[in-house]
């Protein structure tokens, strides 16, 4: 099995800026794809940036700008950074990643247990 351990979240100011940080263990043989979901109170879990092995990236339009994504294949990690943060970019945070696991090379999405981020005055 795979399993996804987040970090990083935490209370932070309008206009302030944290890193999130994801790191993948277990049975891997690769890694497709990683990215990062949100979802704040009484909405629906949405795609704020995803990276793939090749580095190609994607992000929402609401962090263009504002968030960078990035990861270390040799670590399995992946990181997001968010700057210029507002009080709408509180949710809470989850890791997500697709990947192949070894030996069978069997797909598998994996999610990570989330990290809730606020930003507040």
């Amino acid at each position: 099995q795979v399993q996804l351990v987040e970090s990083g979240g935490g209370l932070v100011q309008p206009g302030g800026s944290l890193r999130l940080s994801c790191a993948a263990s277990g049975s891997i043989f690769s890694i497709y794809v990683m990215g990062w979901y949100r979802q704040a109170p009484g909405k629906q879990r949405e795609l704020v940036a995803a990276i793939t092995s090749s580095s190609s990236t994607n992000y929402a339009e609401s962090v263009k700008g504002r968030f960078t994504i990035s990861r270390d294949n040799a670590k399995n990690t992946v990181f997001l950074q968010m700057n210029s943060l507002k009080p709408e970019d509180t949710a809470v945070y989850y890791c997500n990643a697709a990947t192949a696991v070894a030996p069978s090379l069997r797909y598998l999405e994996v999610w990570g247990q989330g990290t809730l981020v606020t930003v507040s005055s």
